[in-house]
């Protein structure tokens, strides 16, 4: 995409465009299972506190990384490969900023309908599956937090959810509307909000409830003041 975007070159060879849309599915579909791994962390963090650093070990830390990576990836091949099987025939130019599996449907020439039906079938699985996981996590940690008994403590522990919760509305809602219905003309612009938007504010996000972020951006204000008087 870099490439396309300095030298203007529109053309992209087909095993490329697959390879593209191989490593766009198992990088979101790794954030995906990485949202659910998060929300797990949290869940401990506010409903076993006591025993969070018990139950959070390195190793269980690093297992659950690895295998948001291995899910991932191995989940992104079973797009990829029923999009391998399309033919085309007519113009092949993709109505799209980058290769994905629904403008590649759209301009094959063979019978889709089978493509189709695994396409959204595994869309719905992979998507929907993470997001139960995420899910039965906040609904034990809504429980958890509504039996506190002090409005402080419930403050609290919002706060510790607040920051990715944000980034787990935003992510889902685009990429269910995207992906888990059928293609319209605002594909570009839902695509670039999920794939541009939303990544430039996950930093942001984070960064702005993090204690040391807070440190290091008064330090360097302090600095700046000074240096400007």
């Amino acid at each position: 995409m870099l490439v396309d975007i300095m030298t203007d070159n529109n053309t992209i060879s087909y095993n490329g465009c697959l390879t593209q849309v191989y490593f766009f599915y198992a990088l979101g579909f790794t954030e995906l299972f990485f949202l659910s791994v998060m929300a797990y962390d949290r869940y401990l963090a506010i409903c076993h506190p006591l025993r969070y650093n018990t139950l959070t070990t390195p190793n269980l830390c690093q297992q659950m990384a690895l295998w948001s990576w291995i899910c991932g990836f191995l989940s992104s091949l079973l797009l990829v490969i029923p999009s391998s099987k399309l033919l085309f025939c007519g113009p092949r130019i993709i109505n799209h900023f980058f290769c994905d599996s629904i403008p590649l449907l759209n301009i094959s020439c063979n019978q889709t309908l089978p493509t189709d039906v695994i396409y959204y079938a595994f869309a719905w699985i992979i998507i929907l599956y993470s997001l139960l996981l995420t899910s039965m996590s906040y609904v034990q940690i809504m429980r958890a937090v509504y039996c506190l008994p002090s409005q402080l403590g419930r403050s609290k522990a919002f706060s510790t959810c607040v920051s990715h919760l944000t980034v787990v509305l935003t992510f889902y809602g685009t990429i269910i509307f995207m992906y888990i219905r059928s293609s319209t003309k605002v594909d570009k612009v839902v695509s670039i909000f999920y794939a541009v938007v939303i990544p430039l504010i996950n930093p942001l996000v984070y960064t702005l409830r993090n204690r040391d972020f807070h440190a290091a951006l008064k330090k360097n204000l302090s600095i700046s003041i000074i240096f400007c008087n």
